[in-house]
């Protein structure tokens, strides 16, 4: 029998324990209007004032982590009166489990508390960065790295992560791109489903799921200038078409809850966008979750410009379909002098209530408020062996290689070095680096945990000295170190250059002008050149960087993102060949800020490009191409695409078509390649894409060996927002490819009847 903390709140407390424990254990289905959980939640709604309502909408950070203004350091006070249901940024068992003592035990009703925390890609055991991961394109490690971030937070008191963000960002300025699966809506709506999947597992009662939060609702990824907290601007046709499908596939997964994003949108700041919050959300998706506001954001539509006040705010947020406040007040102040005035209605605050209150009865914490908050299970699970397996399979399925050519004529490709060199020169400030290679948003990962470059190759080649210098640092001009680095350089056989970003440059609140690499390390590669040695650029950081200069110099060039806790030992085992890298970018790679927006994704012009005709469109300074276009990733054997083939020339509307080529690995080792499909519209009664993503799939092909590959298509997979903005195909021509990146494929031809 399951036990239930009865204290001094009344019989209905009693009521809660003896529901919960009949849906829970499947006496009753729980989400049915007349099942318990609604006649349980009826009875509590009826026991409130609408101050403790108002309570259940607010959510205060507890003063750990904070991403903004700390608004109030009163939230103790606020809890015991009832006037917070809900806190963030309270982990590990300990903290959580006094504060949950003073929720069910202090206050008149006895309400459980959700604990919300920032788990991006991991609690404790640190994964890698969204972007990098995306850059695996494998549906099942993304999703059980959300799984096991879950589990490990759920085993600290967290019940509510504020995962995954699946904003479409084309724009690498934008410092939150790191957060996010990159530029393209298929592949990130398949990524947002996967990761609420992970999170939430199939049953919300287990207290090793628990519940996810899509973010940032909606298209915040597209910040005019790359800069955060900045506007957006777009049509109703951009915006569904390409900014919308992850969001919505996250929800069609059954994420449970929404928050807002911190940009206007047609005018309106998205935490008082009724079109957002109530027309799309609820009313056309159907979504019956809550939604919260990022922090503070009600708050900040006042220097927005559309409202004068706070309560003004607080007044707009309600009507908009906003349920939870977070960290700003307003909600706890304001609902009821709102009330009273009538400016809005008791009827929708009990709406809202219920649907806060229903994801704390499906988690299970009416039940047991402490059914996170288990001493022996939080000790067992930080920094398992399963979690941290997988974050070292994670890790090395996010490298992406972008470069890989001999060191001079006449000999192999600089990569996967020996293990009988003699020595290497490890240089850079990410070589023995651990706090900056978790990554932005690593929360709560311990950097003594971590692995560094240096400790991954003195493990995996253990007879290479390595001769290590700094070198640089990522801010200023401080050159003092470059003789070291210049000193080691000389006495190695090969040169191996960590360099990038830190923690701190990519995330929330770091946008950049300029995306090279910061401080004098760009100096620093180029006086090793200068040397004559054969160099390796492993390149770290959370946003693509403009490193044209390395892409024309130097013969090897690796992308590792920021790979978190087991960084050092999957880079070096994918220097050293234990690993072929496999990786793929979601996210194009330009060759100047001055391109920037760029993707693969963009439509033609009338005047398309023409080296032959100036009056084109092009720049005077750089070409139209991408330093590396989106799907791009090469390996350490090569692939041959060939005899691409259609089961028909014609699609109709009932039917659909297969589309097959074969790829042969032509290379020495065996390796993972990541067939991708694009089609392209030729002419629609809006203007269409150059191409876009509509199938991949990872394989593996030993030496020598082939596979055929096969897609299916058919009209659902071709359907956009035509001119009368219905969502649906047209008839017409179409060009279908089959390749290993966006740029380059075999091609073919069908007609849509």
């Amino acid at each position: 029998m399951h036990s239930f903390n009865i204290h001094k709140s009344t019989p209905l407390i009693l009521l809660v324990g003896i529901m919960g424990f009949m849906a829970l254990n499947g006496c009753e289905n729980p989400s049915g209007s007349s099942g318990p959980m609604s006649r349980f939640i009826d009875s509590l709604i009826q026991e409130m004032t609408i101050e403790e309502k108002a309570g259940q909408l607010t959510l205060y950070t507890s003063g750990w982590d904070v991403t903004g203004p700390v608004l109030r350091d009163d939230y103790m006070d606020e809890l015991r009166a009832g006037r917070a249901g809900n806190l963030f940024n309270a982990h590990t068992v300990d903290y959580a489990r006094e504060l949950q003592r003073i929720a069910v035990e202090e206050t008149r009703l006895g309400i459980p508390l959700l604990f919300g925390l920032d788990v991006i890609h991991g609690y404790k055991t640190t994964f890698p960065i969204p972007l990098a991961e995306a850059s695996s394109w494998d549906l099942d490690i993304i999703e059980k790295s959300a799984h096991l971030a879950a589990k490990e937070a759920a085993s600290a008191g967290v019940n509510l992560t504020f995962n995954p963000m699946v904003d479409i960002a084309r724009d690498p300025r934008w410092g939150r791109i790191a957060e996010g699966s990159g530029e393209d809506p298929f592949l990130g709506a398949l990524i947002g489903a996967a990761k609420v999947r992970g999170i939430q597992g199939k049953n919300l009662a287990d207290p090793t799921t628990i519940l996810a939060c899509v973010k940032h609702f909606a298209a915040y990824g597209a910040s005019q200038a790359g800069r955060d907290y900045h506007t957006v601007d777009m049509s109703d046709r951009e915006l569904r078409q390409n900014y919308l499908p992850p969001y919505k596939a996250a929800l069609e997964a059954g994420a449970a809850t929404v928050m807002t994003s911190f940009n206007e949108l047609d005018g309106v700041p998205a935490s008082g966008n009724r079109y957002l919050m109530t027309e799309i959300l609820r009313n056309e998706w159907g979504f019956d979750g809550f939604v919260v506001t990022d922090y503070t954001s009600i708050n900040e539509m006042v220097p927005h410009g559309v409202v004068a006040n706070e309560k003004e705010a607080a007044e707009l947020a309600f009507k908009a379909g906003v349920q939870m406040d977070m960290q700003g007040g307003l909600y706890s102040r304001y609902i009821p002098e709102l009330i009273a005035e009538g400016k809005i209605e008791e009827s929708t605050l009990n709406e809202y209530v219920r649907q806060v209150l229903e994801m704390k009865y499906k988690l299970g914490l009416f039940e047991d408020p402490y059914r996170y908050l288990n001493k022996d299970r939080e000790q067992q699970t930080l920094y398992s062996q399963e979690l941290m397996n997988h974050a070292l399979l994670a890790a090395k399925e996010s490298i992406v290689l972008l470069k890989n050519q001999p060191a001079s004529k006449g000999q192999s490709n600089l990569l996967p070095l020996s293990k009988k060199l003699g020595s290497v020169a490890l240089i850079g400030p990410l070589a023995d680096n651990r706090k900056d290679m978790l990554g932005t948003w690593h929360v709560a990962g311990d950097a003594s945990k971590v692995i560094t470059l240096k400790e991954g190759i003195a493990q995996i080649a253990p007879g290479v000295k390595i001769n290590y210098a700094r070198g640089a640092g990522f801010s200023g001009d401080d050159r003092s170190g470059f003789a070291e680095a210049l000193a080691a350089a000389r006495k190695s056989d090969v040169v191996i250059m960590a360099i990038g970003e830190d923690y701190t440059q990519s995330g929330e609140a770091a946008s950049r002008s300029e995306i090279g690499l910061p401080g004098p390390q760009q100096e620093l590669i180029e006086a090793i050149h200068a040397l004559g040695k054969p160099i390796v650029a492993v390149v770290m950081a959370g946003r693509p960087l403009t490193i044209n200069w390395i892409d024309e110099h130097i013969p090897a060039v690796m992308n590792a993102w920021h790979l978190g806790t087991m960084s050092g030992k999957a880079i070096a085992e994918t220097l050293f060949g234990d690993h072929n890298p496999a990786g793929k970018l979601t996210i194009t790679f330009p060759k100047n800020v001055g391109q920037i927006p760029i993707y693969y994704n963009m439509k033609n012009t009338g005047r398309p490009f023409s080296a032959d005709n100036k009056y084109t469109s092009k720049y005077l300074d750089v070409s139209n191409e991408p330093l590396y276009p989106f799907g791009y990733g090469l390996s350490y054997t090569t692939f041959e695409y060939s005899n691409i083939s259609l089961s028909s020339s014609e699609l109709s509307f009932d039917s659909s078509l297969t589309v097959s080529a074969t790829v042969t690995n032509t290379g020495t080792y065996e390796g993972q390649e990541v067939v991708q499909l694009y089609v392209r519209d030729m002419v629609g009664s809006v203007t269409r894409p150059v191409k876009e993503l509509k199938g991949f799939e990872k394989i593996k092909l030993k030496p020598g060996e082939s596979k055929r590959v096969s897609f299916n298509l058919s009209a659902k997979d071709l359907a956009f927002y035509t001119l009368d903005m219905r969502f649906e195909a047209e008839p017409g021509d179409f060009k279908v490819f089959i390749g290993p990146n966006s740029s380059t494929g075999l091609e073919a031809d069908f007609k849509l009847k």
